[in-house]
């Protein structure tokens, strides 16, 4: 059962004032929200969560209750309405808060940054508050930005009851201290980690437009960097003039374990894959396409034959070609069949004739 509140007749006198600006209160949250919401779309900024909330009565009845003297109307009350940013990195709570600066105005005098506390079982509450008005004029509204797992810590302390001036038995508090210090490690840790990251993908791409391919290891993220540069366009583009076929775009990632199994391990390799076989690859596609009206190929198309000829260089036969297609379909007897066609249709090349 709630416990009954007793407010004197100038708290009373400060709910009425609530009641009266209720639905100004209501409509500031909804404009902050979505401006704020807008504004960090725009700069392309992702948060894991937004929230809003107008204060409640029964909550401000607590709040005034004890200490409704502090404050000449309830105007003065600066946490009437509120949000809450939520982001995953630590560096992205200061570009939450260069953007608030931009389209709000900011009472410094009754903002704070309690991430510039050092007491060691603070983590959950250092969060970045900002009071702010609109710039066109409103009551004053509050911004909470926080990370993710400063979010998930204050949450957890909240729900088995602990603040830091409870007094609480010195074996309790040690370990509050020592797993509020890891949090906080932790987080630092994982903002550091993504910028090391960043940093690394930009050295890549620069690699890669610079042609420096042997300096780039053969990895998801750097196979994916130089698919953008679309190493396999010419050969598609004269696989699509033998029959004049219209070529639509798909997935090469799934190539990339295969060509992990050849033992490639940096771009280079890739590209040598390309510089040394594509004569090869495009005599296998005329064998495949000029007895037949296909006129739509798979982006594809030049990367499979590149590492069907490389299989057969390498002295494949029908096991090899099969363990191919295994990779590519997923394992099935009936890539025999596709194994026994590129037999059949590479036998005309030069350096298989010269295998006989």
């Amino acid at each position: 059962m709630d416990k009954k509140v007793n407010l004197d007749a100038h708290g009373q006198e400060l709910m009425r004032q609530y009641y009266d600006l209720l639905p100004i209160l209501e409509k500031l949250a909804e404009d902050a929200y979505d401006m704020l919401s807008k504004a960090l779309q725009e700069q392309g900024i992702y948060v894991t969560a937004m929230e809003k909330r107008v204060k409640s009565a029964r909550s401000l009845e607590g709040k005034l209750e004890l200490k409704g003297s502090k404050y000449k109307t309830v105007q003065d009350v600066t946490d009437l309405v509120g949000l809450r940013v939520i982001t995953f990195y630590t560096d992205e709570v200061d570009k939450v808060a260069a953007i608030t600066k931009r389209i709000f105005d900011v009472d410094w005098h009754e903002s704070v940054d309690k991430r510039k506390l050092h007491d060691l079982t603070s983590f959950g509450y250092n969060s970045l508050h900002f009071i702010c008005r609109m710039k066109t004029g409103s009551p004053r509204f509050e911004i909470q930005m926080r990370t993710a797992l400063q979010h998930v810590w204050s949450t957890i302390e909240h729900d088995i009851g602990y603040k830091g001036e409870v007094k609480m038995p010195s074996e309790y508090r040690r370990q509050f201290s020592r797993l509020s210090g890891m949090m906080e490690l932790i987080d630092d840790e994982f903002s550091r980690l993504r910028t090391v990251l960043t940093d690394y993908r930009r050295k890549i791409q620069s690699l890669v437009k610079s042609g420096h391919l042997d300096e780039v290891p053969l990895s998801q993220s750097t196979f994916r960097n130089y698919l953008e540069t679309e190493p396999f366009h010419r050969l598609n583009e004269r696989i699509a003039a033998i029959n004049q076929a219209e070529i639509y775009p798909t997935s090469l990632m799934p190539f990339l374990r295969v060509l992990v199994s050849f033992g490639m391990e940096t771009l280079g390799d890739v590209q040598r894959l390309i510089d040394e076989n594509s004569e090869d690859a495009y005599q296998l596609a005329i064998s495949q396409l000029a007895m037949t009206d296909l006129d739509i190929l798979a982006s594809s198309t030049a990367l499979q034959n590149l590492c069907l000829i490389y299989v057969l260089r390498k002295g494949g036969g029908r096991e090899e070609l099969k363990a191919y297609y295994d990779k590519i379909n997923g394992a099935s007897d009936a890539n025999y069949l596709l194994a026994d066609n590129i037999l059949e249709q590479a036998a005309t090349l030069p350096f298989m004739k010269n295998k006989e």
